[in-house]
């Protein structure tokens, strides 16, 4: 090969043109790291209600580490996203020093037990929360399956007036309510919302024209639903209405 002047300078020419590429390779790294490009700006959206300009500022100094090429997007996200009220985050670099922060907070939708909340879409977190809520219970794994029966019960509850305050679901998946006013209503376990449009349906020429108050309501039958009043005795099961 020495003797042969052509691969000798195309040789030479690969040497030249590898040099070259790993000197801009080194000078991009220094580039990007550089403290020359800090992040400046941070730009905080979203309708926030729960998180706090202090909790924000904590993360900002504590965990966002790294010049505006270097920040870690995965792990920024990560820390702000362990903020109790934050369900999700997006993050984007803008040029030439800025980072927007978009933050989407959980609403909260009702109680998981006493032991946490549920969020809109069916999603457990942890959170203190002061308001008033209704209260959930069911097996573990069951939050998404009872946000979202109970978001259908109490659309169809709407229309007579009355709201649910509890709602409980058994491990063979019988659904169970408790009324504004205490009154329990046993929904059972199949065709739920078809049995709560019955009750629906008969509420106002029955129960609510009855005189004593009501603590228990039975939806499991084919034909009607059974009714008992507080102190233990039944009343008259109301018919079907005629079709």
């Amino acid at each position: 090969m020495w003797d042969k002047p052509q691969a000798l300078n195309w040789l030479a020419n690969l040497l030249i043109g590898l040099a070259v590429l790993l000197f801009l390779y080194a000078a991009l790294l220094v580039i990007i790291h550089s403290p020359l490009f800090p992040v400046r700006q941070i730009k905080v959206e979203g309708s926030l209600a729960h998180v706090t300009r202090e909790q924000l500022q904590y993360i900002v100094k504590n965990e966002l580490k790294g010049t505006f090429f270097t920040l870690d997007l995965n792990k920024t996200r990560s820390a702000f996203e362990k903020l109790p009220w934050v369900r999700q985050v997006n993050l984007r670099r803008r040029w030439p020093d800025r980072l927007d922060v978009t933050i989407e907070e959980h609403v909260a939708l009702a109680r998981w037990g006493t032991v946490g909340l549920l969020n809109t879409h069916g999603e457990r977190f942890d959170a203190a929360s002061n308001e008033v809520l209704p209260v959930l219970e069911g097996p573990e794994g069951s939050e998404q399956e009872m946000a979202f029966g109970y978001i259908g019960f109490r659309n169809q509850l709407a229309v007579i007036g009355r709201k649910p305050n509890h709602l409980w679901l058994s491990p063979r998946r019988a659904w169970r309510l408790q009324l504004d006013g205490k009154l329990l209503v046993e929904i059972g376990r199949d065709n739920p919302e078809q049995r709560l449009a019955k009750f629906v349906d008969a509420y106002p020429r029955t129960l609510a024209v009855i005189t004593q108050p009501i603590s228990y309501v039975d939806l499991r039958y084919p034909n009607g639903f059974a009714v008992r009043l507080p102190g233990g005795l039944p009343a008259a099961r109301p018919a079907p209405k005629a079709t």
